[in-house]
């Protein structure tokens, strides 16, 4: 019995060793942790249980009979993040380039199998090399079978990537099925073809770094969320971050405690928006002021920054915050902030979190570029977010609700709950000069004349109670107040129920 023992230590520690002490110390050397350490960082401490360690690959071609690693290049399992269940899967670089092979894949198949089984988020950190060439078809065919599972489990577990090293190739597509995607800031990069290849083919002369790094994706792209400065500061917001998802869409958003109070009333939002319409004021203060404690984890704040979205709580449950941000292209929505707030919107309702949405959206933003980037199939896909969730949705107008973006903002039309207005709210078809320009257009010669009737309209249009007379709005609030009454509606639709339609799946404007 003893030297069954000992044998099983001795293949415990060759499997732990991974790629070996020296491979172990180049990783080290570029600033990157272990599979392992990573993991024991994501995972309560003592809670991860890990699967498969002495799974092998079955290649025999070009000698790769006598190169055999217990675990063969990742790490999988499950355990606890700050006590609620997780799966993970962590590529080790030090075996064979954290490169996939079959069994590789099979082991990341199988925890994404269970969790999916169990109801149990799933973090795939990610570092490899991409496809196991000596595999040839046999490592494709792994990639089709996690992404296989990527489609299953979407909108059904919580998918959480984090890019901690090269991911490139056909690898970029498992990443991208996933819901969030995090990244490390001169250590990680994506891309589907890599700058030799952009080099020969296009001529363009690039860096890794500027093809696929951190900043490119979460500043330009858009393909990424977050970037971190490091390997510890990824894993640590990655904790905090799972905190505030519900483990399957079987479950309502997990509730902490909080002392902040859901009646407390803030009144700095009272002088907080400007008497000149045209200037801005920062939008994040008022999320800020809204959130328990201030706690806020904004999502893609470096893209599309004309719009925030991100997770807070309210009375210690999770909400989603959707909101235009005046100090960005005047709040605009484009193509870039529609995709970004379509695909949140869309995570929200798919598990049961409410979302609260601000306006002040002057409109959509005009431009030969745009029209011909498809914003009109682009802002569709956010309006159609809208109105497919059957989430609680509170809506709260702060300034401008103009033309066809106060309709797409979660308005009353696309089944909004609770749709509330500050008193310095301006819902119209357009601002009011240029629709006097237009229905007074006889008249521009005439500035006092345009200014006259701008004002008027300005007094009969560019406000809230047209709406609320219409039953569009269901208040008009303090801003002060915005907390207690946002707080009071989530509650009173905490049993809310609603289903749309039957269907197979609708068929979104992509």
């Amino acid at each position: 019995m003893q030297e069954i023992l000992k044998q099983l230590e001795e293949k415990r520690g060759r499997a732990r060793l991974g790629g070996g002490t020296k491979r172990v110390e180049a990783q080290h050397g570029k600033g990157k942790l272990t599979a392992r350490e990573r993991l024991e960082i994501l995972f309560d401490e003592g809670s991860f249980e890990e699967w498969d360690m002495f799974v092998e690959h079955r290649s025999t071609e070009f000698g790769m009979d006598g190169q055999k690693v217990p675990g063969d290049g990742v790490v999988t399992g499950w355990g606890t993040v700050n006590g609620r269940l997780v799966f993970a899967f962590s590529q080790d670089f030090t075996v064979f380039g954290g490169s996939l092979s079959e069994a590789h894949a099979e082991k990341i198949c199988k925890i994404m199998d269970q969790a999916l089984e169990v109801g149990a988020p799933v973090v795939g950190l990610n570092d490899s090399g991409g496809a196991r060439i000596q595999e040839g078809v046999a490592s494709l065919a792994g990639y089709a079978e996690v992404f296989q599972r990527n489609v299953l489990a979407s909108g059904v577990i919580p998918q959480i990537s984090v890019i901690m090293g090269p991911c490139a190739g056909g690898a970029v597509y498992s990443p991208a099925m996933t819901d969030f995607i995090f990244m490390v800031k001169d250590s990680s990069y994506m891309f589907v073809t890599g700058p030799d290849v952009v080099k020969t083919v296009t001529h363009e002369t690039v860096t890794q770094e500027e093809l696929g790094g951190a900043l490119t994706h979460t500043a330009r792209s858009g393909v990424a969320d977050l970037a971190f400065e490091n390997d510890v500061e990824a894993l640590m917001q990655t904790r905090r971050f799972i905190d505030f998802l519900p483990r399957s869409n079987k479950e309502k958003p997990p509730v902490r405690p909080t002392r902040d109070t859901a009646d407390r009333i803030e009144p700095s939002l009272d002088t907080l928006i400007p008497a000149d319409p045209a200037k801005p004021y920062d939008m994040a203060e008022v999320i800020a002021k809204l959130v328990d404690d201030g706690d806020f984890f904004e999502i893609g704040p470096n893209f599309a920054r004309n719009i925030i979205v991100g997770f807070g709580r309210i009375e210690g449950s999770t909400v989603g915050i959707v909101a235009n941000q005046p100090m960005v292209l005047a709040g605009c929505l484009d193509i870039d902030s529609s995709r970004k707030a379509a695909r949140f919107v869309r995570f929200c309702d798919a598990f049961n979190i409410p979302i609260v949405t601000f306006v002040d959206v002057p409109g959509f933003l005009p431009g030969t570029a745009q029209e011909y980037g498809a914003i009109i199939k682009h802002g569709a896909k956010l309006l159609f977010a809208y109105a497919e969730a059957t989430v609680p949705k509170v809506t709260v107008i702060t300034r401008k609700a103009y033309g066809g973006a106060y309709d797409v903002m979660a308005s009353k039309h696309l089944r909004g709950d609770l749709n509330y207005a500050w008193p310095t709210a301006e819902i119209a078809v357009m601002g009011p000069k240029g629709a006097v320009e237009i229905i007074f257009r006889a008249d521009i010669g005439d500035p006092a004349k345009i200014a006259a009737r701008t004002e008027e309209y300005r007094q009969r249009f560019a406000n809230p109670f047209v709406a609320a007379a219409r039953g569009f709005l269901d208040d008009v609030i303090m801003p002060s107040a915005t907390r207690p009454r946002v707080a009071r509606s989530l509650a009173m639709l905490r049993e809310k129920k609603l289903t749309n339609p039957w269907k197979k799946h609708a068929n979104v404007p992509l």
